[in-house]
């Protein structure tokens, strides 16, 4: 790890607000970690005491030399894109119901302590680039979990295809279908059925969301797969792709929505080593 000019490490403190006890634990953090030698930054969104604050989340996180989030998965994925661009480490702080990105818990702050001294472990999550083109103007976006093409709430199902090389290889009639990274296999993918997949493996998964046909499978391709999505009209035809939650585009039968690798990795800070599995099956007793 570089710190900053200067020498001092710069910690960004990015705080989900609207999550009970998230000032609570912001303000543990600044405790454990305002007598070492570091920079502690925060955001006007969430602005935490003794912190310097930035106009932005992004603002923070490219200044810093390490991300902190406190939040649930949400708060993580969020912000995740802003890690990813500047190419900063980020560790999350769980205050939601699942927790599977975050590494601690509130009660275990005093953890962080193990980012001034090396102390930890850097997991690369791979992610997704989704490009929608449109009336040949492309538009291009970074998934974390997954890019899901769907249809509107008031349309019937839709006819969906995808591409490998120029050659239709699955099509399917569904409610929609997504595409998740390994990361996202615990996600939305989980919930239409798709297998679960170790967040450090390099694939691409592909979950038909709620087909006509029972004989529609999930489908995992590897990482250097290039894929190309269409839909059909039909009478109420209304489609949208969304990407991690955040963005949602309109998609006609016009467009095209390519889904590869992306160049850009998560860098998941790891202090609290974890079997994935006995997390698994912890959380899903929480449900």
């Amino acid at each position: 790890m570089s710190f900053s000019i200067g020498g001092i490490m710069k910690i960004s403190l990015i705080v989900n607000k609207n999550k009970a006890r998230a000032l609570e634990v912001a303000a543990s953090v600044v405790k454990e970690l305002s007598p070492l030698d570091v920079e502690l930054l925060s955001c006007e969104d969430c602005p935490v005491p003794d912190t310097t604050v930035k106009a932005t989340a992004e603002d923070a996180i490219r200044d810093c030399d390490i991300a902190v989030t406190v939040g649930g998965d949400g708060t993580i994925i969020h912000n995740a894109k802003f890690a990813a661009t500047y190419d900063k480490p980020l560790l999350g702080i769980n205050l939601g119901r699942v927790g599977f990105v975050a590494n601690i818990e509130p009660d275990e702050t005093r953890e962080l302590r193990k980012l001034i001294t090396g102390d930890y472990r850097i997991q690369r999550r791979m992610l997704l680039e989704v490009a929608v083109e449109q009336n040949g103007v492309e538009r291009r976006f970074t998934a974390v979990n997954e890019a899901v093409l769907q249809r509107d709430t008031r349309s019937n199902m839709v006819d969906m295809s995808v591409e490998l090389n120029g050659e239709r290889i699955i099509s399917y009639r569904a409610d929609g279908m997504l595409f998740s990274t390994p990361t996202g296999s615990t996600a939305y993918s989980f919930s239409a059925g798709g297998p679960v997949i170790e967040p450090d493996m390099r694939c691409i998964l592909l979950t038909p969301v709620c087909p006509q046909a029972l004989s529609s499978r999930q489908v995992v391709f590897g990482e250097n797969t290039v894929l190309s999505a269409k839909v059909y009209p039909m009478s109420d035809f209304s489609c949208t792709m969304t990407v991690d939650g955040q963005y949602h585009i309109p998609v006609t039968s016009d467009d095209t929505v390519t889904v590869r690798r992306s160049p850009k990795e998560l860098q998941l800070i790891i202090i609290k080593e974890k079997n994935f599995y006995t997390l698994l099956n912890e959380k899903l007793k929480e449900f």
